[in-house]
């Protein structure tokens, strides 16, 4: 590997770090979205939600009736209140979510959730694809490693989607209890490292491709090797 490709390629790798960690970040918590119930009573106690691919966790926010705003609902969920997570019963069957369970279907958050953790594992296979590629006449490895990181950003935004369409059916049920969603910062983590993880992919297999000839009468076979 020359000097130049190896400096493209080390820049291109920091980057797909960034987007690996943004991933892991969005994975691991429980902030993609954000639910809140009407408020119907003043100066009394709402449970706004928040949760992620694993947990759901409610939070008791007390409203005064100055704080209150019928179109917004209960919260902003940064309000001090009693705070309460577990896991979804799918993955726990001895705990208790039954607010999410009742409101959207559990075939979204297992998907989205089984998804995710594909992405995991192409990202963790590139990165060793990666920096194996350092090692001596081992370049050959960062094809397949821009394929891994690929496919790693397209499965976290195919996990982005399901969740959003989960939320859409909780939110578009007649039975539910919630007037107003947001999507929070893990959503974003999801969706900023599906731009670093594709872009930087497609990146560095463009920089792994063998070196296109610099004159018109220069064939690929005749090119000076890069080694």
């Amino acid at each position: 590997m020359t000097e130049g490709k190896a400096l493209k390629v080390r820049v291109t790798f920091a980057i797909l770090l960034v987007g690996v960690a943004l991933m892991f970040t969005a994975v691991v918590t429980d902030h993609w979205a954000v639910l809140s119930p009407k408020v119907e009573n003043y100066n009394a106690t709402c449970e706004a939600a928040h949760f992620g691919l694993w947990r759901l966790c409610t939070k008791r926010i007390y409203m005064q009736e100055d704080e209150v705003n019928n179109e917004k609902g209960c919260g902003p969920i940064s309000l001090p209140g009693e705070l309460n997570c577990s896991y979804f019963t799918h993955f726990t069957p001895g705990e208790s979510s039954e607010i999410f369970e009742v409101t959207t279907q559990r075939e979204y958050s297992i998907s989205a959730a089984a998804i995710a953790i594909f992405s995991v594992g192409f990202s963790i296979i590139g990165t060793i694809c990666v920096l194996l590629s350092f090692r001596k006449k081992m370049d050959y490895l960062l094809k397949p490693a821009s394929m891994f990181y690929t496919f790693s950003g397209l499965c976290i935004i195919i996990s982005v989607e399901v969740m959003r369409q989960s939320v859409k059916r909780m939110i578009d049920s007649e039975e539910t209890v919630w007037i107003e969603y947001y999507y929070s910062w893990s959503f974003a983590c999801a969706c900023a490292s599906f731009v670093l993880l594709f872009i930087c992919g497609v990146a560095l297999l463009l920089i792994s491709l063998p070196r296109m000839p610099q004159n018109p009468w220069e064939t690929c076979m005749d090119a000076e090797p890069e080694h």
